[in-house]
Parts: C-alpha cells; sequence; structure tokens
C-alpha cells in the first residue's frame, strides 16, 4: 500500500527551503496526524540533534511512523560531501550519514542522501567523483541493511549537482556499479526538470524506486502547479510501489495549507 507522509525540518540554515514544518517535531507531528498522515520526513542538523526517545513517544502518541531521515544538514551546517577533493572531508560527510543511518534505522527508516552526494568541480572530474560516490553509497548501503532498511539515493536535477540528474540513469549507475541496498528517491520536482515524463520514468525504474517526494511542478503542493499526478500514482501502480509519497515542497501559501493540500491530492487518487 502506497503511504503518505510530509516533511518536517529542524535545521535553521534551510530556512526557506521546501520543508512544510518548521517549528519543531511536536507541533508537526500533531498537524500531520490530525490532517492524517501516515508519517513524519525528518531533517536534521545531525544524528545527535534528534531526541529520539522524544520522537519515539511523539510518534506512538500521534500513531505516525518515521518516513526517512534526511541527511542534507551535514552540506548545508558544514559543506561536506561525498565527492569533495579532500578526503577528510569525504569521510566527515561518510561518517555524518552514517550517523543518521543509525538514527533511522532505529526508527525503522532509510536516511537519504541528495545534496550530500556533491558534484564534479575544480580538479575532481566527474569519472573520479562518481567513483567516490559509487564507493560511498556501497559502504552506506551495507551499513543502512543492518538495520533492514535500504539507503535512499536522490538524483537532483542539473542546477544542483552535475553527477547524475535522471533517474534511469541514475538507476543503471547502481546496476552498473553492483551497489546493494540503495533505492532511489524520485523527487517529481527534479524529475520535472529533468524527465520527458514522469509516469514513464518510474515504470522504466521499477523495482529501483524506493521513496517519492511529491512535488508539484514549481516545488509546491501537488494541485498547485501542472504535474500531471494521477499518471504518476498510476505509474507506482504498475510497478508495485509501497513507500511513501512526501511532502517536501515549499509551505505556501502556509505550513498548513500545504500540508492539508498535499494530504488532499494523495487521498484524491489513493482513497481510503
Amino acid at each position: 500500500m502506497i503511504k503518505s507522509a510530509i516533511t518536517v525540518s529542524l535545521v535553521a540554515q534551510a530556512k526557506g527551503g521546501p520543508f512544510v514544518y518548521w517549528d519543531g517535531l511536536a507541533p508537526a507531528a500533531a498537524s500531520a496526524a490530525k490532517l492524517g498522515f501516515d508519517a513524519i520526513e525528518v531533517f536534521a542538523p545531525s544524528a545527535a540533534s534528534i531526541d529520539r526517545p522524544a520522537l519515539h513517544a511523539l510518534l506512538k502518541q500521534h500513531d505516525l511512523a518515521a518516513a526517512a531521515f534526511g541527511t542534507g544538514g551535514g552540506w548545508l551546517v558544514h559543506k561536506w560531501h561525498l565527492t569533495h577533493a579532500d578526503p577528510a572531508i569525504r569521510q566527515q560527510a561518510r561518517e555524518f550519514i552514517r550517523a543518521i543511518i543509525d538514527v533511522g534505522g532505529e526508527f525503522k527508516a532509510p536516511a537519504i542522501i541528495g545534496s550530500m552526494q556533491g558534484k564534479a568541480e575544480g580538479d575532481v572530474s566527474r569519472e573520479q567523483a562518481l567513483t567516490w560516490l559509487a564507493d560511498a553509497l556501497t559502504d552506506l548501503g551495507a551499513h543502512a541493511a543492518r538495520y533492514g532498511v535500504p539507503l535512499l539515493y536522490e538524483p537532483l536535477n542539473r542546477y544542483e549537482t552535475n553527477l547524475l540528474n535522471r533517474q534511469l540513469d541514475a538507476a543503471q549507475f547502481l546496476e552498473a556499479r553492483q551497489i546493494a541496498n540503495v533505492k532511489l528517491l524520485c523527487d517529481l520536482f527534479h524529475m520535472n526538470i529533468e524527465e520527458v515524463s514522469n509516469a514513464a520514468t518510474l515504470r522504466a525504474c521499477g523495482r529501483h524506486v524506493g521513496h517519492v517526494h511529491f512535488a508539484d511542478s514549481n516545488r509546491q503542493a501537488i494541485g498547485f502547479g501542472h504535474t500531471d499526478a494521477a499518471s504518476v500514482i498510476a505509474a507506482l501502480k504498475d510497478i508495485g510501489f509501497a513507500g511513501y509519497l512526501s511532502g517536501e515542497i515549499l509551505p505556501l501559501p502556509d505550513s498548513e495549507a500545504a500540508a492539508a493540500q498535499t494530504i488532499k491530492a494523495i487521498r484524491t487518487h489513493l482513497p481510503r
């Protein structure tokens, strides 16, 4: 069964970014539960910043799950990433992600590698960056497997990285490099920039699809842009997707309205 989730950011440096809730885990969980979401997706500045017992209690109180944990705080706060020219920084990035995998594992939720993948720049060629990325994904995917969850890799659009922008290219990269236990996070906002057809791409990627960021063409809630959500959900059903549609979107016109529109769009196409 396809499930619903909504994002909450705890990272001050991300203010203004595409996350719905910004005022702490407790009010986010209460609002998400009231609207009928199945889970929340957490974007934190570090693993240590997450009060695990408090989060367990909140999720239990509101009958919610943790859908995923973002790792982009490592980039936003420290400017670390996995393809940096400095090996010490590459290692710091990897350990930052590993710690978030440990937190996610406690909640049976995957960690997300998006902005932490970095890009080829300066003296780092694209080929070298992809080699480092493959090595990191192999290592971190194996670490996530200890908890029985995948690692999520998110291809970003061309304005954010020059590594892998299209979903099928990323799926083929995982296969060619024999990277185990890593699934794709297919973000519809990035896909609207890079793909010819979101639905056809999802079908082509099939078993590699592990999580979906349910965002419209303008990075607002589905229904506030021109993305064809019906064809996307039909494709996800066709490939047997049973993960989360998660609203990683701008909180416009405000957080509550963005969340309400997201769950409305999901229920329109996936009635209970």
